[in-house]
């Protein structure tokens, strides 16, 4: 008897519909409409969300943070901006939390938000109308309360700073942090094939990880070594916090010429070598605006970080890695002309810590783009940063002996 009980057991396990996966909420498409009298955003997803809304000014954002979601768009991408909404990023904003960013075209106000619950096949819908409005009533906005789901959602989204690397008891080899640009809901730049920046930046930081520790002689820290955001600021005190020795942030640009291609390498000075370091010095310093960050109360000591304490035996430290670098590189990728460039990057504000931020090409090319795109080439990258990482600090000793 207890061998048929046992078979029908196992029978009704497998005539049951399976239990639901327990599980975060994922968003299944996000659709903008426009209408006469305002544009509205809707949100497909698989369970309600908790949702927090809040407009941002200098430039008009509106920022829907979310409980943290999975992402499963139908082509993977955002929609394109359409009517009130010039353009919009999501992502992973802190531990906890998703963000929708919305550029907006003008001051506008929130008109009506309906969380619809799923019905006759359809998912669960967050539909948010926004219509336009004054000036006046705008900046009148800005200081109400965020339109929260519940009391769980009240509390504004907290950035985790990333914890240094743990006490090494002793180990007295140089620390090298790994800087991977953008993430979370700040994409970077946007390859032909829609590859984004951060992912591209990603990756080539953990080969570059993985080489350096096999090396044996670094101790490496990432800034971050998932999809996550981290402000440029918090990027430096990872740094600072680990006592690093030398910090490289790593980026992938893209450009309106697309046969423009081949990496560069910056290091840090308020005047820059020419117009479009200027221009990219200044794109990059708005990391934090793109992802919906509220700078208004930041004084302009805080916003310039550090700027005018950058120390000269720093300055030089960093050319002289860059000067490795730029001779490393040359042997495995395509360099742009005058391929060391100076400008007033925010990421590179550590006023003791040798600092350089290195273009590993151009996505909008496409031959970059299939580059970084294949781990054999970032595995070449990451042997010719490496190699100029063991010179740097050969060179160091020397001049200490």
């Amino acid at each position: 008897m207890r061998g048929l009980r046992w078979v029908w057991l196992v029978l009704l396990a497998l005539l049951l519909p399976a239990a639901p996966a327990l599980g975060k909420p994922e968003v299944l498409d996000v659709r903008l409409g426009v209408h006469p009298d305002k544009t509205r955003v809707v949100l497909d997803l698989t369970e309600a969300p908790g949702y927090r809304i809040f407009p941002l000014a200098e430039p008009y954002r509106m920022v829907i943070d979310l409980s943290e979601v999975g992402w499963r768009l139908p082509d993977g991408h955002a929609p394109q901006g359409r009517g009130l909404v010039q353009s919009l990023r999501y992502g992973l904003f802190a531990p906890g939390t998703s963000r929708v960013v919305l550029d907006l075209a003008g001051p506008t106000r929130i008109q009506e938000v309906q969380l619809l619950p799923a019905a006759q096949g359809a998912p669960v819908r967050l539909v948010i109308d926004l219509a336009a409005v004054s000036e006046v009533e705008f900046l009148a906005s800005l200081r109400g309360a965020p339109l929260v789901s519940s009391a769980a959602m009240t509390t504004p989204a907290a950035l985790v700073l990333p914890p240094p690397k743990p006490e090494s008891g002793g180990d007295e080899r140089p620390v090298v942090v790994i800087d991977a640009g953008h993430g979370g809901v700040d994409p970077g730049a946007i390859g032909g094939s829609g590859v984004y920046e951060k992912e591209i930046t990603l990756a080539m930081a953990l080969e570059l990880k993985k080489q350096l520790e096999k090396n044996g002689r670094y101790q490496v820290v990432l800034t971050r070594d998932s999809d996550v955001f981290i402000r440029l600021r918090d990027r430096i005190e990872v740094a600072r916090a680990a006592g690093a020795d030398l910090f490289v942030s790593l980026h992938a640009d893209a450009h309106t010429t697309s046969d423009l291609r081949g990496a560069s390498v910056y290091t840090l000075s308020e005047k820059a070598s020419d117009a479009e370091a200027a221009a990219l010095a200044t794109k990059e310093n708005k990391s934090d605006v793109i992802a919906g960050i509220d700078l208004s109360h930041e004084n302009e000591v805080v916003t310039n970080i550090l700027i005018d304490l950058a120390q000269r035996e720093t300055k030089n430290l960093s050319a002289r890695f860059a000067a490795l670098l730029v001779d490393e590189l040359k042997r495995d990728t395509p360099l742009l002309r005058n391929t060391h460039r100076f400008a007033g990057f925010a990421v590179l504000k550590a006023p003791d810590v040798p600092s350089v931020l290195i273009e590993l090409g151009y996505l909008s090319s496409d031959e970059d783009e299939a580059q970084l795109r294949s781990a054999k080439h970032r595995a070449k990258l990451g042997a010719a940063i490496m190699r100029a990482v063991d010179g740097f600090f050969e060179w160091q000793q020397t001049m200490r002996q």
